[in-house]
C-alpha cells in the first residue's frame, strides 16, 4: 500500500512539474514569437512591460483573467464553455508520454524521466491529437456564428487530411525502432538520429504537424481576412486564452515529438539530456515562428491538394522503400 501511495505521489509531482514548465514556456513562447515577428517586420515588438518586454506575458495573463467572459445569447452554452478546455487539455496530456531523459538516481532508486512510458505511446499521441480538433469544431458550432462555424469545419477538414499523412510519415520510424514506445524510439537513435536515414519522413511529418497546428501558412480555420478570427471569434476572457494556451503548448508538443522521432530525443554531447531535448524543442518552435513570419497563407484548395495529392502518396512510397531496404539489409 505504501509503495502504491509513493508511486502515485511521484506521478503527481512529475505531472505538476511538467505542467508548470509547459505553461511557463507557452507564456514566453508568445513573447518570443512577438519579438521575432517584429524583427522580421522591422519593428520593436513588446518593449514596455519590464526590460525588453519580459513582463508582457504576465500582463497578458492578468488581462485575460480579468476580462469579462461573454457568452453569445444564441450559443449552446454548455458546449461553448467546454470547447476551449478540450483544446488545452489534449495538448497538455500529450506530454504524458514524452521522455525527457534517461532515468535519474534519487535515494538509491531509479526514477524514469517520463510521466508514463506506454508501450503504445505513439498511438496515445495520435488519439489525443485527433481529439483536439473536437474543441475547434465544437467551439465553432456552439458559437452560433457563420464565421465560427466555417472555421470549425475548416479545422475538422484539415485534421482529416493531415492526420493521415502525419501517421503515415511515422510508420518508417516505427519500422526502424521496432516499437511504439517513445522511450524505445529515442533509445534506438543512440547511434544516429533518424533524420539522417528518413529525411522524407521528417519533411512530411513537419509539414503535416504545422498544418495540424493550424498556423501560417496553414491557418485557414482562423483566416482573419476571411473569417474574422474563425472558430474563436465569439470567445473572450480566459476562454479565449485557453485556445491560445492550447496552440502554444501544441507547438511545444510538436517540437518535442520532432526531437523524439527524428533528432535523437535527449541524446547529445556535453549537456544534460533534459537540456538537449529542451534545446531541440525550442529550436523547432522558433523555426515554426520563422515560417509564420515568412510565408503567405495557402488557399483552401491548395491546402487540401497538398495533403491528399502530395504528402499521402509520398508517405506511402517512402514506407514501401523503407520496407524494401530493411529486408535487403536484414
Amino acid at each position: 500500500m505504501t509503495l502504491w501511495i509513493s508511486g502515485y505521489i511521484l506521478l503527481l509531482v512529475k505531472f505538476g512539474l511538467v505542467l508548470g514548465c509547459l505553461l511557463f514556456l507557452a507564456a514566453y513562447l508568445v513573447w518570443a514569437e512577438r519579438k521575432l515577428l517584429a524583427r522580421l517586420q522591422i519593428r520593436y515588438g513588446p518593449n514596455r512591460a519590464g526590460k525588453f518586454g519580459l513582463l508582457q506575458p504576465i500582463a497578458d495573463a492578468v488581462k485575460m483573467i480579468t476580462k469579462e467572459d461573454i457568452i453569445p445569447a444564441e450559443a449552446d452554452q454548455s458546449i461553448f464553455l467546454l470547447a476551449p478546455t478540450v483544446v488545452a487539455a489534449t495538448a497538455l496530456l500529450m506530454f504524458a508520454v514524452v521522455p525527457f531523459g534517461e532515468s535519474l538516481a534519487i535515494m538509491g532508486q531509479r526514477i524514469p524521466l517520463v510521466i508514463t512510458d506506454l508501450n503504445v505511446g505513439l498511438l496515445f499521441i495520435f488519439a489525443l491529437s485527433s481529439l483536439g480538433v473536437y474543441g475547434v469544431a465544437l467551439g465553432g458550432w456552439a458559437s452560433n456564428s457563420k464565421y465560427s462555424l466555417l472555421g470549425g469545419i475548416r479545422g475538422a477538414a484539415q485534421m482529416i487530411s493531415y492526420e493521415l499523412a502525419l501517421g503515415l510519415s511515422l510508420v518508417p520510424v516505427v519500422m526502424l525502432a521496432g516499437s511504439f514506445s517513445l522511450v524505445d524510439i529515442v533509445n534506438a537513435q543512440s547511434g544516429y538520429p533518424y533524420i539522417l536515414v528518413q529525411p522524407v519522413s521528417f519533411a512530411v511529418f513537419f509539414i503535416s504537424a504545422m498544418a495540424e497546428s493550424k498556423r501560417i501558412p496553414f491557418d485557414l480555420p482562423e483566416a482573419e481576412n476571411e473569417l474574422g478570427a474563425g472558430y474563436h471569434t465569439e470567445y473572450s476572457g480566459m476562454r479565449f486564452g485557453l485556445f491560445f494556451i492550447g496552440e502554444y503548448v501544441h507547438i511545444q508538443v510538436l517540437g518535442a515529438l520532432t526531437a523524439v522521432f527524428f533528432l535523437g530525443g535527449w541524446h547529445g554531447p556535453f549537456l544534460p539530456p533534459f537540456v538537449w531535448l529542451l534545446v531541440k524543442m525550442i529550436f523547432i518552435a522558433l523555426v515554426m515562428i520563422w515560417i509564420r513570419g515568412t510565408l503567405p497563407r495557402l488557399r483552401y484548395d491548395q491546402l487540401m491538394a497538398l495533403g491528399w495529392k502530395v504528402l499521402v502518396p509520398v508517405s506511402l512510397v517512402n514506407i514501401i522503400v523503407t520496407g524494401a531496404v530493411i529486408l535487403m539489409v536484414g
